[in-house]
């Protein structure tokens, strides 16, 4: 059987450096070699040593979920983005599952919490709710089940849009025009639009 001697470094701050046979592999942290440590000059084996890396990049994992989590709310298919642009597929879904376990990561509380947030704070169309939360991740059958039980009411929510980004834009020059096309392309049907701008000028009947 071939083997090999580990030995590390200190880096910066709390970085430890592996070496095999003298020469640089991986980087990992002293919280990590202080549970897992190996005496300089040990002799292992590819296998061990795989296991060894496996172990840390699945704390790598563990702790981008803990950062990105810590800033906002994900769904699961957001965080595996973003999981996989530094860290390998089959820790990616250890973590995902960890954080899952853990009761920080759900789809349905996380959809629940974007639509209130989409629908009372942006006041968004429901055209625009269901491709934001799309966007974000969300799986498309929570997506339906979520908004086919939710009231929507699209003049209310363009109304107050306008009211809060668009007042000002209505009395420039062609500004009626200008709101329509920028409440459009925010998902709201020109007959909502027009409905609410209606409702705004002469009030409701």
């Amino acid at each position: 059987m071939v083997t090999m001697r580990i030995s590390h470094t200190k880096g910066r701050g709390k970085k430890i450096h592996l070496l095999i046979d003298d020469e640089y592999r991986i980087t990992t942290d002293i919280d990590f070699w202080a549970e897992h440590y190996i005496k300089d000059g040990t002799e292992i084996d590819e296998e061990e040593w795989q296991a060894l890396v496996d172990e840390i990049n699945y704390k790598k994992a563990v702790s981008k979920c803990y950062d990105l989590l810590s800033r906002r709310d994900h769904s699961v298919k957001e965080l595996r983005t973003k999981l996989l642009r530094t860290v390998d597929a089959d820790n990616a879904e250890r973590a995902i599952a960890h954080m899952q376990e853990l009761g920080y990561l759900d789809d349905e509380k996380y959809a629940d919490a974007l639509l209130n947030y989409l629908m009372n704070s942006k006041n968004m169309s429901r055209s625009f709710i269901k491709q934001e939360m799309f966007k974000r991740g969300v799986p498309a059958d929570i997506i339906n089940n979520l908004l086919e039980d939710t009231e929507i009411d699209n003049v209310s929510s363009a109304k107050e849009l306008i009211l809060t980004k668009y007042r000002t834009k209505l009395q420039a020059e062609n500004g009626r025009e200008k709101v329509i096309a920028a409440m459009m392309r925010k998902g709201f049907s020109y007959s909502d639009v027009k409905t609410a701008l209606e409702e705004l000028e002469y009030g409701e009947e």
